[in-house]
């Protein structure tokens, strides 16, 4: 086994670990924490797979805008209250639990008596594609006009929030 394949199973278990710590914490904010911790431990994958760029980009965007964004509707939501966000239903949420366990066992088994397809290496222009360079050049010639229409969907949505927030603030004061 080399160092590679080690990591990369280290940071598999750690990726599942933050992942059902994730959903399965009762308090939103460490809950949140637990989500940081994925996209860090998804970006370590990124950088076992050569993709530096995209692991780059996992924790510039992800790990840090999104999730100030989503500790900032928590707080602005005041979700520490636990008990109102309690469910009910012991019996569906049980009945649920188990389907999605069984479910997820079943994928486990067939993922382990599965047979290889025997495509373990990267394609010859696989380093030559993944590149900062060659990922810039593409996108703003190839895919300027779809970059340009995300970038003023996201300033609408930011400018949605803002004026959300503020209506909120004002019907509360």
């Amino acid at each position: 086994m080399n160092i590679q394949v080690i990591l990369f199973s280290v940071f598999a278990i750690g990726a599942v670990a933050s992942a059902i710590a994730t959903i399965s914490s009762r308090n939103p904010v460490a809950s949140a924490m637990s989500l940081v911790a994925h996209f860090f431990m998804l970006a370590g994958l990124y950088l076992t797979l050569e993709a530096q760029f995209v692991a780059a980009v996992q924790v510039l965007v992800y790990a840090g805008a999104i999730m100030v964004l989503v500790v900032f509707v928590i707080l602005l939501l005041n979700l520490g209250k636990e008990q109102q966000l309690a469910e009910r239903g012991s019996v569906i949420r049980l009945t649920l639990g188990s389907f999605t366990a069984g479910l997820f066992a079943l994928v486990i088994i067939l993922a382990l008596v599965a047979s290889p397809t025997g495509l373990n290496h990267l394609a010859m222009n696989a380093v030559d594609i993944g590149t900062t360079e060659a990922i810039g050049q593409s996108l703003f010639t190839q895919y300027l006009f779809p970059f340009e229409s995300v970038s003023l969907l996201l300033l609408a949505a930011l400018i949605g929030a803002v004026i959300l927030a503020k209506r909120s603030m004002k019907e509360g004061a």
